[in-house]
């Protein structure tokens, strides 16, 4: 079997994004048997062809590409192909599930990570603690250790899981605010939920529109970067 469709597969079968160091380690024989030893070489002789590999899936005859996402590489549909692969998934398994009170304390811990608990209620004005739980158990934010402040409040930041759910390379990507609320709205559409609203004390009439959640959600980010 060539290098590139090692790579190739390695990277399908891969359920988290693999990085260039952890493929050189798997393929290493493969590259000594093609007559190369040294680890530079063989580091360089992996990337090139992993390079030829996701330039092949960049052809507009392929409905996947191999992206640098967290860190690493992993195979995914093409933004083009979004619609239908969504409509596929939704009618697979549920998605994951969370209220706008969590997407929003989710928005503010991205934009200004690390950050307390304290500093998010006052970016958002609402005690946000009762959904920092939920986004723990959803591993889209861990903690971070604590802020060197009288009390020593525990710091939190977003995850790689975070990373992988918005299809990100590393926080440095994060969007404008504009983009985030549409990545948040295409990632998280059709999901939101009322139940944690009431667990931090903001209540919402049923009949409130889905424009006003959108504006609700512009305010904490736009808050969230002027804090920033």
């Amino acid at each position: 079997m060539s290098l590139k469709a090692q790579l190739e597969a390695i990277i399908y079968a891969a359920e988290t994004p693999i990085t260039l160091e952890q493929m050189t380690s798997l393929v290493k024989d493969t590259v000594i048997a093609e007559g190369t030893s040294d680890d530079a070489e063989i580091k360089s002789r992996v990337r090139s062809r992993l390079e030829e590999l996701v330039g092949e899936y960049g052809a507009t005859d392929h409905g996947i590409e191999i992206r640098q996402v967290a860190g690493g590489y992993r195979m995914s549909t093409k933004p083009e192909q979004h619609e239908v692969v969504r409509a596929f998934a939704k009618s697979l398994k549920p998605p994951i599930r969370l209220s706008l009170p969590a997407l929003e304390t989710l928005a503010v811990i991205a934009y200004k990570q690390p950050v307390t608990v304290p500093e998010i209620n006052e970016i958002r004005g609402v005690d946000s603690g009762g959904v920092i739980g939920t986004l723990l158990d959803r591993k889209l934010i861990t903690t971070s250790g604590r802020k060197q402040v009288i009390g020593r409040p525990i710091l939190y930041k977003t995850t790689r899981e975070f990373l992988m759910r918005f299809g990100l390379k590393d926080v440095n990507e994060l969007p404008s605010m504009e983009e985030f609320e549409k990545l948040v709205a295409e990632s998280f559409q059709a999901e939101l939920i009322p139940a944690e609203s009431a667990a931090e004390g903001e209540s919402a009439p049923a009949e409130q529109s889905e424009a006003s959640e959108v504006e609700s959600m512009s305010e904490s980010v736009s808050e969230a970067e002027k804090a920033g």
